[in-house]
């Protein structure tokens, strides 16, 4: 028999209570997003020019933010296995700390000149993304499938205001330290540290009950059901369901063909006689897309099914990326397809998460969603990274023609598993 939970963690909760808890969990949790989105979005804007900074190099000013994502990517795995033997909220806790303890690194390596330092501060930092991206899948631990994509949603849209706001104040947080042994560009990771502090506060005092351990008490436990939670029964898992791995798939494969792209288009829009001030548009219009609209994605994805939604991130991401590479010098085209590149990751985060937690057993859940921030995040480093390599090779319009490339296999999954649940019209739509 499985041991029953700790009586100081087993909630009181029965189902006429269930919505309430959920609508508090996605409230603390929407408080939580803004303050670690806005801790994120301070350090990345600033990244690259710390880093040309301290060492002297534009060549390497791509390795700031490159140790951020491995950050983010390496600390996945530990934080899910935390998350899935103690709860959501010590997981959550611990990756804002961490990420605050980051931010302090990288204002020391600054001061003191050190490249090595600040990139583990860098690396540190990243698992404020790590809390970003795990609190997705707390919004959807207490609601049903049929909800479960606005859930989620609500959760990543949030992350707008701090995305948003967090750029636009970099620059006066900095100023506030003009005088000091701090240089301005480095001041902000201290206010990044504060808002990381401050979310894992709000986490810490309010996100009572845990709601992982909540949706486990209230559902029905095999016999196998803690065995069931360890990471290698997670990989187990996503192995068993062929809709896991479509959903992995669409999560991995979204997030790589974004970044990939993204992250280069500053250069292609600036080879073209793109000002600072034009970037800065095209990129923030780009984020609107990522962050503004999956309230509506969330909403399709319940209404009309998680494949759907799916496909119809395939076609917006294939859109942009035909708009992006053939634009040339028409920066009115880049920026449509740069909208087009987030509203079709939107699509496919969403969509994806919701049915990768669908796909899999409640025990396992914890540990197949930290493999999945994992490979995505491992994935968009490397094409991150090799996104300069193709451009510097073969040109911006190849890198869009490759991340379309991308998208074929789950394009191809998608409609495999689409005619498949046709053919079984009695099967609930997922």
């Amino acid at each position: 028999m499985t041991p029953p939970l700790p009586r100081s963690v087993v909630p009181p909760v029965t189902a006429a209570g269930l919505p309430a808890l959920q609508r508090r969990t996605s409230a603390v949790l929407v408080v939580s997003q803004v303050l670690g989105g806005l801790g994120v979005a301070i350090g990345i804007a600033l990244a690259p020019m710390l880093a040309t900074e301290v060492t002297g190099s534009e060549a390497l000013s791509g390795l700031a933010p490159t140790a951020s994502v491995a950050g983010t990517a390496l600390l996945s795995l530990p934080l899910a296995a935390l998350m899935t033997s103690r709860g959501r909220r010590p997981g959550l806790v611990l990756a804002y700390l961490i990420g605050a303890l980051g931010g302090a690194l990288v204002v020391l390596g600054t001061v003191v000149r050190s490249f090595p330092l600040l990139l583990l501060g860098m690396a540190a930092f990243g698992a404020g993304s790590s809390a970003n991206l795990q609190a997705r899948f707390a919004a959807a631990d207490l609601v049903g499938p049929e909800r479960r994509g606005r859930a989620i949603s609500t959760v990543v849209w949030a992350t707008t205001i701090g995305s948003v706001v967090g750029p636009n104040i970099a620059a006066p947080a900095g100023r506030v330290f003009r005088g000091s042994p701090v240089p301005e560009t480095a001041g902000p990771y201290l206010w990044s540290a504060v808002a990381f502090l401050l979310a894992g506060v709000v986490v810490a005092v309010l996100l009572r009950p845990d709601p992982l351990l909540t949706a486990r008490a209230l559902a029905p436990q095999s016999p196998q059901g803690r065995q069931k939670r360890s990471l290698r029964a997670g990989v187990a898992a996503v192995r068993a369901s062929p809709m896991a791995k479509l959903a992995l798939g669409t999560v991995t494969v979204s997030h790589t063909a974004m970044v990939s792209i993204m992250v280069m288009t500053p250069v292609h829009l600036g080879g073209h006689g793109a000002g600072l001030q034009l970037i800065g548009l095209v990129i923030s219009g780009h984020i609107a897309g990522m962050y503004a609209f999956s309230p509506v994605m969330g909403w399709l994805a319940d209404r009309f099914g998680r494949l759907s939604v799916i496909g119809l991130a395939v076609g917006l991401l294939s859109g942009a990326a035909l708009l992006a590479g053939t634009a040339g010098p028409r920066h009115g085209q880049t920026a449509l397809g740069l909208f087009l590149l987030g509203l079709g990751w939107s699509a496919g985060m969403i969509a994806g998460s919701a049915l990768l937690t669908d796909s899999v057993p409640q025990d396992a859940r914890a540990a197949v969603q930290g493999l999945s921030d994992l490979t995505m995040n491992a994935a968009a480093g490397i094409g991150g990274a090799t996104a300069g390599v193709i451009v510097a090779q073969w040109g911006y319009g190849p890198l869009n023609a490759i991340g379309a490339a991308l998208l074929l296999p789950v394009a191809a999954l998608a409609l495999r598993r689409s005619l498949k649940e046709a053919e079984r019209p009695e099967v609930t739509k997922v």
